[in-house]
């Protein structure tokens, strides 16, 4: 997909990344010209995800991402590049130049058309005779209307190939179908295939753009499974999406609630609650955690009371205190779930249970005090120590000095002796984390080693000339007039690649900018050429320095060139023996 460079530049000039980012990222000023924030793409505590206005680059130095707007788009959104260049076109009111479409970008809108039409199928089908059965359930469970609206609740007839055929008339393809997972093969062999969801009441997975992408389906008899979710597609992943995001993200509630169930969302909803959210048949994964803190910094769990919902709720709250995130769980006694407890108690009584719900640290202290015996010297000496670990782990002293007396409190001990057992599980964890960091500190190949596997360099010697050479010339594009040297000169390929699209641009007189570079370049390498100019790089002796760094890089080729010489001389040796020995014996 070639857009025009111009068009291009604009497109980035109009979306500065600060403030793309902005929308996504909390950043505040920590140092420097830079802004810090908790790293969207991988769970940590303490920032160090930068984004720089001057360079107009993001970079993680935790997980090592990088890139320019467009590559943080394709990131935080899972798009294609030139979907990603549409997505910022649309938010700074661009026309997009006329270009021929990529073929992934019309896979995706014929797959979220052909989804829309089959949300249509179902909700139609609620209504008619045969959606008698899903209507009886509905009105069991209490479900308004306007709720089946809201939600565009639907029904999936109990037949073999309803759905096929009425999207097939439509003008639907079988491998449109199958690829949509709307549909499946026939095991038979005889290229017929059949409806994937059938007898069920149907929940369209609408993404925060307003899109179909999937659907979840809740069986009205007694089979199994449960609920089924349309199968991962071009445009479904059900890791990545939350069943109704897209109403909880205009709630002025100021949080969100987590649940387990559809019915439960939509009980939450129908109640007045409309920040209720669930994860899609999974347990809560980081990717839904970070698509959450996007639109909240505050999360009540309101799973389940059961064993498992418990579990679950313990997950979730050790992914999402990573990402700053505020969490409070509520406890549903009397009731197996929220829709369970609005009915045999009300809306006020909920309303009461939210305000009064524990934030995560009193939910663990319970959750612990629960697993031992408080009532004998051993049970508390064990819980202590479980709740002091917890503790020391808590970034700020005044909470961790007033959760070691609630500690202590729940196991009748003096909070200066529970705060003092933190204190020593806390030095422990410091001086573990920095011997953790000096070992990194002192291992210099994994300082220059991309954190991507696929991408590590063989001759970390010439790696780092080649590093500075890109560096130097990244930001001084005019030495390329003085350059000795190629890409194919570079002992590492994809270095060596970076050097000649780089070369190739400053000759052609376009720009350098990393965005304008992403649709050459994986992610993946863009992030290492982000890591490469992030680098601190002195100027004002760039020609010694480009000198210094051709001359390894030189250096380095001829070694290994003798290298592969010898071996080579040595492999003809062995033969020439072995046809010797061949030909007379011995």
């Amino acid at each position: 997909m070639a857009f025009p460079e111009s068009f291009l530049q604009e497109l980035c000039d109009r979306n500065d990344i600060a403030e793309v980012v902005s929308s996504y990222v909390r950043l505040t000023k920590r140092s420097g010209a830079n802004l810090f924030g908790l790293c969207p793409f991988h769970s940590e505590k303490t920032p160090s995800f930068s984004v720089s206005q001057d360079k107009q680059i993001y970079h993680c130095f935790g997980c090592g991402k990088g890139g320019g707007v467009i590559n943080f788009i394709m990131e935080i959104e899972n798009l294609s590049y030139p979907d990603a260049v549409r997505h910022l076109a649309r938010r700074a009111g661009l026309a997009i130049p006329e270009e021929e479409r990529d073929e992934n970008h019309s896979k995706r809108e014929r797959m979220l058309e052909i989804n829309r039409q089959a949300a249509r199928f179902f909700y139609d089908r609620l209504r008619s005779e045969e959606g008698q059965t899903a209507r009886d359930y509905i009105e069991r469970r209490e479900i308004s209307p306007s709720m089946v609206k809201t939600f565009g609740l639907g029904f999936a007839p109990d037949s073999w190939d309803s759905l096929c055929n009425y999207l097939m008339k439509k003008g639907c393809t079988k491998p449109e179908l199958l690829s949509a997972g709307l549909a499946r093969a026939s095991k038979k062999g005889d290229g017929g295939i059949y409806d994937t969801f059938r007898n069920r009441l149907m929940f369209p997975v609408i993404d925060v753009r307003g899109s179909v992408i999937g659907f979840s389906g809740r069986i009205l008899d007694d089979g199994e499974p449960k609920y089924m979710n349309s199968p991962e597609t071009l445009v479904f992943n059900k890791s990545r999406n939350l069943f109704a995001l897209n109403l909880a993200k205009k709630s002025k509630k100021g949080y969100i609630i987590l649940s387990e169930g559809n019915i439960d969302v939509v009980a939450l909803h129908q109640a007045g609650f409309d920040c209720a959210v669930a994860s899609l048949g999974t347990s809560l994964t980081p990717e839904q955690a970070r698509l959450i803190s996007r639109y909240t910094r505050e999360v009540v769990i309101a799973y389940d009371g059961d064993t498992a919902g418990q579990k679950a709720a313990q997950r979730g709250i050790d992914i999402l205190e990573k990402l700053d995130v505020k969490v409070r769980v509520l406890r549903l006694e009397g009731a197996k779930d929220p829709d369970d407890y609005i009915k045999k108690f009300g809306k006020a009584a909920f309303e009461n249970l939210l305000a009064q719900s524990e934030n995560h640290i009193e939910y663990r202290l319970l959750e612990l005090s629960s697993k031992h015996n408080l009532e004998t010297d051993e049970g508390r000496v064990s819980f202590l120590k479980d709740a002091a670990e917890l503790i020391a782990r808590l970034s700020g002293a005044v909470e961790r000095e007033v959760y070691a007396h609630k500690a202590g409190d729940m196991a009748k001990v003096s909070g200066e002796a529970v705060l003092s057992e933190v204190v020593r599980f806390r030095k422990r964890l410091i001086a573990e984390a920095r011997k953790k960091r000096d070992r990194q500190v002192q291992s210099p190949v994994k300082i220059v080693q991309p954190k991507e596997r696929s991408l590590r360099f063989e001759n970390t010697h010439s790696a780092v000339a080649e590093r500075g050479l890109i560096c130097l010339l990244y930001y001084e594009p005019s030495l390329f007039n003085k350059l000795e040297v190629k890409g194919e000169d570079f002992s590492s390929p994809i270095l060596g690649r970076l050097f000649d699209e780089l070369k190739l641009r400053a000759g052609r007189g376009l720009g350098l900018s990393l965005s304008l570079l992403a649709e050459s370049f994986s992610n993946e390498e863009i992030s290492l050429l982000t890591d490469i100019v992030q680098q601190p790089q002195e100027l004002s002796n760039a020609e010694k320095a480009l000198s210094d760094y051709i001359n390894i890089i030189k250096t380095e080729k001829l070694a290994r060139q003798q290298k592969d010489s010898s071996h080579g001389d040595e492999l003809l040796a062995v033969r020439d023996e072995m046809l010797r020995r061949k030909r007379y014996g011995g």
